[in-house]
């Protein structure tokens, strides 16, 4: 049993319930921990035998790219997808950081994450 991390997979895109936000958007920030099995990957230096961290990425991405009113339902919708799309996901946590937020105060950054 193994975990992998994704770290810091940096997207613009269109989230938020700001009509402004559809279309100017913001920068965020995705992190993606995933527990597997990859004892046979260990073993014999196989691919096929873990999760691809480029698919990971590449189902971020266009999951990023559709777009919500929450962070909430984005980090969800990754999470699912993760799950659905590498059966070798045993578990999965997906952690999205919207940056700079738009809202009356300094805030640097807010951050949700969801457990699958």
């Amino acid at each position: 049993m193994g975990i992998i991390t994704v770290n810091s997979i940096r997207v613009h895109a269109y989230h938020g319930c700001l009509p402004e936000e559809a279309v100017i958007g913001g920068d965020y920030v995705v992190d993606v921990k995933i527990k597997t099995d990859f004892y046979l990957a260990e073993k014999n230096d196989d691919l096929s035998k873990t999760v691809d961290y480029c698919d990971v990425y590449e189902i971020v991405k266009r999951e990023m790219k559709i777009r919500s009113k929450l962070i909430e339902h984005a980090a969800a919708r990754i999470g699912d997808a993760l799950r659905a799309e590498i059966p070798q996901i045993e578990k999965v946590r997906v952690r999205v950081t919207k940056i700079a937020p738009p809202m009356n105060g300094d805030v640097a950054s807010v951050t949700v994450e969801v457990i699958r």
